[in-house]
């Protein structure tokens, strides 16, 4: 379980594919306090620590394929930046909101728009009526991952939705190097999925 507040945007060292598997090292900050069968989120996306090297200060994890099929995972290179943050401590303050690390879709951003110093980015993603049915949509001021970051929403539309991202966000994450065309990981916020499920048992 997470919150959605990014510790790190850390940058991915290799990857090495194995199979429909790929194995991801990435260098981190707090690699040091990692230890094997860790879960972290990257880029929104839950896996488990299966390597360290304290030397190094790197870690290793797997992704599989449906996993690779569902988001972002795959699209990624060496050097680029990933958004980490470890699970949620059940003594602290919920800062962000409730984020499980199981991505839905991806989107896509399709516009960006600087605002009295923050910007605004659009994301589109396909839309399955059924799905959005059971709660895989945005709604206005509602909450909804990306990257692996809680955002509140604004401007929801049927297959599209804007946040506003201040600068601190964009200098702590990937944020910074989203441009239009860029695919992003996508989590729909889950309470509003229990509430469609619910709905849709009581027709």
């Amino acid at each position: 379980m997470f919150s959605g507040i990014v510790e790190e945007a850390a940058p991915l060292l290799d990857i090495e594919r194995d199979g429909g598997n790929v194995h991801l090292t990435l260098r981190c900050s707090f690699a040091d306090e990692l230890t094997i069968d860790q879960s972290l989120a990257h880029n929104g996306v839950c896996l488990t620590v299966v390597a360290l090297d304290s030397e190094q200060h790197t870690y290793r994890v797997t992704a599989i394929q449906e996993t690779l099929d569902r988001s972002n995972l795959g699209l990624l290179k060496p050097g680029d930046l990933v958004n980490l943050e470890r699970s949620m401590r059940m003594d602290g303050r919920l800062d962000g909101h409730i984020v499980q690390g199981h991505v839905d879709c991806t989107a896509t951003c399709t516009d960006i728009e600087e605002v009295d110093g923050s910007r605004y980015f659009r994301f589109s993603y396909p839309v399955d009526k059924a799905m959005a049915a059971q709660g895989y949509c945005t709604v206005e001021k509602g909450s909804v991952t990306v990257n692996g970051v809680s955002l509140t929403v604004c401007d929801s539309r049927e297959d599209s939705f804007r946040v506003a991202i201040i600068p601190y966000t964009l200098e702590h994450t990937n944020f910074r190097n989203i441009e239009v065309g860029t695919k992003v990981n996508i989590e729909f916020d889950i309470i509003g999925k229990y509430l469609a499920r619910l709905a849709g048992f009581r027709r």
